[in-house]
C-alpha cells in the first residue's frame, strides 16, 4: 500500500500513485522493516529535481521494478526540502561511499537506520558506467540474506564515520582581518575572467560568495563582472525575470530550468547591493524583475512564498521557457520577431535539446546575443528607443508564454526560505524606495507568525495543506530572524527587531554547541538521527553557521550583546581551515568575517516618515552592508536611538564617535560617504 497520498509535501504526493508501497519517513516504516526482517530502501529527492523525475518514470512507475522493491524492502520516500536534517545525514554517508552526492539519492539502511550502501541516480538498464537499479537491489538483497554479518559490520563502520565527520571541531585559529584579502586571492585563482563565476561548467550563482566580494574593494570587480555575465545569459529568465537554478555551460547560456525561491531571494539582495555600489541601473532592473516574478508566480494569497517550480513541463525539460524562431514570429510577426530573435539568440538549430525527449527537437534558450548598443547602431536609433521597443516585444512574448502549459509549482512554504524572501523584499523597499515591497515583506512576516510560529516563540519548518509540520531547524530560526532585521531596517518597526532578538535567544538555547563553538543544524528537541550536523559550507543557501554568526553580529551591533559577538568569532575560528582551503564554498562565513572586522557603524534617522524621507533617500544610495540602520519615528531602547530627538535628523556614528546630527541631505551624504569609504 502506498501511504503518500495524504502527505503535505508535493514531492511525496507526486509519488502517491506509484506501484511502489512507499512509506513516509517515520518510526512506523522502520518498525515494519524490523518485523519483516528486510532492509529499508530510502529514496530522497525534491519536486523540481529533473533526474528525480527521470528515475521515477523509469523505475518507480514500472510495475516489475516496484514489485521487486515491495517484495524485498520497506521503501521510504523523503522530500529533502521538508527534511533537510534527514537528507544531510544520509548525504554524508553517500558521499563517504561514492565520493560524490546529489539527487535522487538512494540509500539502503538496516531496520535501525544505519546506512550500508548508497548511490544517486540508477538507470533502469546498465549504461554510462552505472549498474542498473534492479541489479543494485538484487545485490543488496543477496548480501542481506547471505552475508549479513559483513553487511552489518559495514553499516556500523559507515555510521561511525558519519558521526565522526559530523562531530563539531574545536577552534583552528583566529580568522583575523588579514585573512579577508587572502580569501579574495583564493577566489581570484579560480575566477573565470572572461565569463565570470568560479571554475568551469556547471556554474552556480554563488550569491554568498558574491556578497562577500562586494564588501571587499579588491574583490568587487569579480562580483560585478559575474553578475553582468549572468544577467546576459539564459540562467537569467530574459522574459519573465528571476533566475533558473544553475548553468550547465560555462557561459551561463543554458540553464537547468527549475526556479528556486532561495536562488531568487538571495540573488535579488546581491543585485541590490551591486546597484548601490555601482549605480548601474541594470542591476536594479533585474532585481525588480526577480521580485515581480516572485510576486506573480510564487506568492500565496495570504503572504507566504512557495518553494520552487519544476524544470520540466509535460515531461520535457525547459519546454515552457524555450523557443523556435517560428514560434517567435507567430507571436510578433516576421519583422519584429526577427528583431527579437537577433537580440535573444533564438535561432536554428537551437542551443538546447532535452536528451530524454529528442523527438521534441532543438530549441533556443533566450540570452543576450546582440546587446542593445549594437542593435541601436544597426537600427540607427537611440539606446533608449531600442530598449523600450525590446521591452514591449518581450512583454508580448511573455504573455504568449503564459498561455503555454506551465511547470509544476512546489507549493509548500518553508520558513527558512521565506526568511530569505522577506529580507529581499525588505531590502528592495529600502534601497529602491518602493512602498509596495515593504507591504509584501510585512505580510510575509505576518504569515510566518500566524502559520509557523508556536506559542513558545519557536518555529515550525514547513507549512502546507493548511498545517505546519516538522520541528523548526537552525536554518528556520536564523534565516527568518535575519529577514526580520532587514524588515526593521526598511520599515523602522522595533517589534520586528525585538522578535529577531527573541529568535536569537532560541538559537542560542537550542542550537549552540558551547564546547565546540558552532551552531548545530537541528536542536535537542528534534527527532534523534544518526548524527547532528554543524554545517559551515554554503550549499545553495547560506549555511547554518554563517547565518548564526551573522545574526549574532547584528545582535551585538543593535543590542551591545558582547557574548553574541564572541559566539560569532568562535564560529568563524572553528571553520578557519575549511574557509581558507575552499573560499568559494564558505562565502557566508567570509561575509560574517568581513562584518566582524568592519567598523562598528550606526546610522539613525528619527522623525515622521515625511521628515525622514529626504535622508532615507540619501541612505538608499550608499552601500552600508554592516551598519546598524534605524529609521524610526521616535527614539527607543536601542543604543543607536537612545536620547536622540527626531524631526528628521540623521545620526552617523563609528566606534561610538558621532558626527553632528543633521537634516541636510548634502551633509548627510558626505557623512555616509566617509563611512562607506572607511570599510563599510
Amino acid at each position: 500500500m502506498n501511504r503518500l497520498g495524504q502527505e503535505s509535501s508535493p514531492y511525496l504526493r507526486q509519488h502517491a500513485d506509484n506501484p511502489v508501497a512507499w512509506w513516509p519517513w517515520g518510526e512506523e516504516a522502520f518498525r515494519e522493516a524490523r518485523e519483516r526482517d528486510v532492509p529499508v530502501l530510502l529514496s530522497v529527492g525534491y519536486s523540481t529535481c529533473h533526474w528525480c523525475h527521470v528515475m521515477a518514470h523509469e523505475s518507480f512507475e514500472d510495475e516489475a521494478t516496484a514489485g521487486y522493491m515491495n517484495a524485498h524492502f520497506v521503501n521510504v520516500k523523503v522530500d529533502r526540502e521538508e527534511r533537510p536534517d534527514v537528507d544531510a545525514v544520509y548525504m554524508a554517508a553517500t558521499q563517504a561511499l561514492t565520493g560524490q552526492g546529489g539527487w535522487p539519492m538512494t540509500v539502503f539502511l538496516t531496520p535501525d537506520g544505519a546506512p550500508f550502501y548508497a548511490g544517486t541516480y540508477f538507470p533502469p538498464r546498465d549504461g554510462h558506467g552505472l549498474p542498473s537499479f534492479t541489479r543494485v537491489m538484487a545485490s543488496v538483497e543477496r548480501a542481506w540474506r547471505e552475508e549479513r554479518p559483513k553487511l552489518l559490520g559495514n553499516a556500523e563502520a559507515l555510521t561511525e564515520h558519519v558521526r565522526e565527520a559530523s562531530r563539531p571541531r574545536v577552534a583552528e585559529g583566529e580568522v583575523d582581518a588579514g585573512l579577508l584579502e587572502r580569501a579574495v586571492g583564493n577566489l581570484r585563482r579560480v575566477f573565470d575572467e572572461a565569463l565570470g563565476g568560479f571554475g568551469g561548467a556547471p556554474k552556480f550563482p554563488a550569491p554568498t560568495t558574491l556578497d562577500f566580494l562586494l564588501t571587499q574593494p579588491t574583490g568587487r570587480l569579480m562580483a560585478l563582472h559575474t553578475l553582468r555575465r549572468m544577467l546576459a545569459g539564459g540562467l537569467h529568465d530574459q522574459l519573465g525575470g528571476g533566475f533558473h537554478r544553475y548553468s550547465v555551460d560555462e557561459a551561463w547560456r543554458v540553464p537547468h530550468f527549475e526556479k528556486m525561491l532561495y536562488d531568487n531571494a538571495q540573488l535579488t539582495r546581491t543585485l541590490l547591493r551591486a546597484y548601490q555600489l555601482s549605480g548601474d541601473p541594470a542591476f536594479a532592473q533585474a532585481a525588480r524583475a526577480a521580485l515581480e516574478y516572485l510576486r506573480r508566480e510564487m506568492l500565496t494569497p495570504d503572504g507566504g512564498f512557495f518553494s520552487a517550480q519544476d524544470a520540466d513541463t509535460g515531461g520535457v525539460e525547459g519546454l515552457t521557457f524555450t523557443w523556435t524562431p517560428a514560434e517567435v514570429r507567430d507571436v510578433l510577426g516576421d519583422a519584429e520577431g526577427e528583431l527579437l530573435c537577433r537580440h535573444l539568440g533564438i535561432a536554428e538549430p537551437g542551443n538546447f535539446l532535452d536528451p530524454h525527449r529528442p523527438e521534441v527537437g532543438r530549441r533556443s534558450v533566450p540570452f543576450v546575443a546582440l546587446p542593445v548598443p549594437d542593435l541601436a547602431l544597426d537600427l540607427r536609433q537611440t539606446e533608449g528607443e531600442v530598449t523600450a521597443h525590446l521591452d514591449a516585444l518581450k512583454a508580448r512574448l511573455l504573455a504568449a508564454r503564459a498561455q503555454r502549459p506551465q511547470p509544476g509549482t512546489d507549493d509548500k512554504v518553508l520558513t527558512s526560505w521565506n526568511g530569505l524572501a522577506l529580507a529581499a523584499f525588505a531590502d528592495a523597499a529600502r534601497i529602491l524606495r518602493e512602498p509596495e515591497y515593504l507591504e509584501v515583506a510585512r505580510r510575509n512576516a505576518a504569515f510566518i507568525e500566524d502559520h509557523l510560529a508556536l506559542p513558545d516563540g519557536t518555529l515550525r519548518h514547513t507549512w502546507g495543506g493548511g498545517q505546519a509540520r516538522v520541528e523548526g531547524l537552525m536554518e528556520d530560526h536564523a534565516l527568518y530572524a535575519l529577514g526580520l532585521v532587514a524588515l526593521f531596517q526598511a520599515g523602522g518597526d522595533l517589534t520586528h527587531l525585538h522578535r529577531a532578538r527573541e529568535l536569537w535567544g532560541v538559537v542560542r538555547r537550542d542550537f549552540w554547541n558551547e564546547e565546540a563553538g558552532v551552531f548545530m543544524a537541528s536542536g535537542g528537541r528534534a527527532e534523534p538521527l544518526l548524527a547532528r550536523q554543524a554545517p559551515g559550507f554554503d550549499s545553495a543557501v547560506l549555511s547554518e553557521n554563517a547565518a548564526g554568526a551573522l545574526l549574532a553580529l547584528w545582535m551585538h551591533r543593535y543590542f551591545a550583546d558582547e557574548a553574541a559577538e564572541g559566539m560569532a568569532r568562535r564560529t568563524m575560528n572553528a571553520f578557519r581551515g575549511d574557509m581558507l582551503a575552499a573560499a568559494s564554498g564558505f562565502g557566508g562565513l567570509w561575509l560574517a568575517a568581513a562584518f566582524l572586522h568592519a567598523p562598528h557603524t550606526e546610522v539613525a534617522i528619527i522623525g515622521t516618515p515625511d521628515e525622514r524621507a529626504p535622508l532615507e533617500e540619501v541612505a538608499a544610495g550608499v552601500f552600508l552592508p554592516f551598519a546598524a540602520l534605524a529609521f524610526t519615528e521616535v527614539g527607543g531602547d536601542l543604543p543607536v536611538l537612545q536620547d536622540r530627538p527626531g524631526d528628521g535628523r540623521g545620526y552617523v556614528c563609528v566606534h561610538h564617535t558621532c558626527d553632528l546630527p543633521t537634516t541636510d541631505p548634502g551633509v548627510f551624504r558626505a557623512q555616509l560617504d566617509r563611512v562607506a569609504g572607511g570599510g563599510q
